[in-house]
């Protein structure tokens, strides 16, 4: 399993689902990771390792080289950009979703030479089906992302939806105790997330406190700044441990996001696990995550947005609310995911 694509100190959502996954999978079958740097452990099972090239590196190409001698049945790979060529063994590549072809903009975090391929490859749909037509089974995380795979004609191999989920060792909150009047956001802030609505619509909540909980650029910051109401209360966090998060769910009256665009919305099922109801934007994959239980709202809309908050605090709203969450959360496991790709695995086996 390609863990290559794990952070170095804090997950983001593809980093996350790669290591949740292979903890799900590693009791049912023998797991080699694939990393490129040994810090990336820290993040990671301890499961048996072997350390290759970056995937960012031009060695990418040759990788099938050294992944060949590991004698492998399946390879998984949590991204679809994983070199292939020479290879001798069944491949399973992700296609998370396909929101940067509707937003370009790269992640910043990207070198700048690969931040311009990055642009130049969303330009155009047929570089993602050179990538996708390379594997055996091509994966996703929703059947959200899946219809549009469809609708563009994305690849010419199997599809199949090995999802995301919450991780399954927290216990939710009490329902009958009432929350603080304060929100949660766990994002980006690149453009397409849309926090700038969420900070607009604090200016109709001025007992509430939003609490912005991600890493961010000193720019970007000053940008939203300037955007905060007379009268608000927006915290700015600049990152935050898992267990500081965790504790911030367990008291907040819900989590918030009005983003545009998303291959799943993992935060939506981390909050509504431990019982923290979510208000969110109306789209059809927040449809799908949050089902009946989540609080949907028009993405532009700060007041529609500060309206759904104030419905959500009355007591016996919240509570119904926070009930709902949980149940809506169980429809999502690691274990579910994990029994999917080893299906998979089986079904490949002995193919090239």
């Amino acid at each position: 399993m390609d863990a290559r694509f794990t952070r170095m100190d804090h997950h983001d959502g593809i980093s996350r689902y790669g290591a949740s996954l292979m903890t799900a999978v590693a009791p049912y079958a023998d797991v080699t990771m694939l990393i490129h740097d040994e810090c990336q452990l820290a993040l990671l099972p301890e499961l048996p390792w072997v350390k290759i090239n970056s995937p960012l590196s031009p060695m990418e190409l040759l990788v099938a080289r050294h992944v060949n001698k590991l004698g492998a049945d399946l390879v998984f790979c949590p991204m679809q950009t994983m070199g292939s060529w020479g290879r001798k063994y069944p491949l399973v590549l992700t296609l998370h979703d396909l929101i940067y072809y509707e937003h370009p903009a790269p992640p910043g975090f990207l070198p700048a030479p690969v931040r311009v391929l990055w642009r130049l490859y969303h330009k155009a749909f047929w570089p993602q089906r050179v990538l996708l037509n390379r594997a055996n089974v091509v994966a996703t995380i929703s059947h959200t992302t899946l219809a549009l795979m469809r609708r563009h004609k994305l690849t010419k191999r199997p599809v199949r939806i090995i999802g995301n989920a919450p991780q399954g060792d927290r216990t939710p909150r009490d329902p009958a105790v009432a929350p603080e009047k304060s929100l949660a956001y766990m994002g980006s802030f690149m453009p397409y997330k849309n926090v700038e609505t969420l900070i607009l619509g604090m200016g109709e909540l001025p007992d509430f406190t939003l609490n912005l909980l991600s890493r961010i650029t000193p720019a970007r910051r000053a940008e939203l700044e300037a955007l905060v109401p007379a009268g608000a209360s927006v915290m700015f966090h600049n990152g935050v441990s898992d267990a500081e998060y965790d504790d911030l769910l367990l008291r907040t009256t819900a989590l918030v996001t009005l983003s545009k665009a998303e291959g799943y919305g993992l935060p939506l099922v981390e909050a509504m696990a431990l019982g923290t109801p979510v208000v969110v934007a109306d789209t059809e994959i927040f449809r799908e995550v949050g089902g009946t239980a989540a609080h949907y709202v028009p993405a532009d809309s700060p007041s529609d947005f500060a309206a759904a908050v104030r419905a959500l605090a009355t007591p016996g709203a919240w509570a119904q609310s926070s009930t709902a969450s949980v149940a809506q959360a169980g429809t999502f496991s690691w274990d579910a995911s994990a029994r999917e790709l080893l299906a998979i695995a089986e079904e490949l086996r002995g193919q090239p």
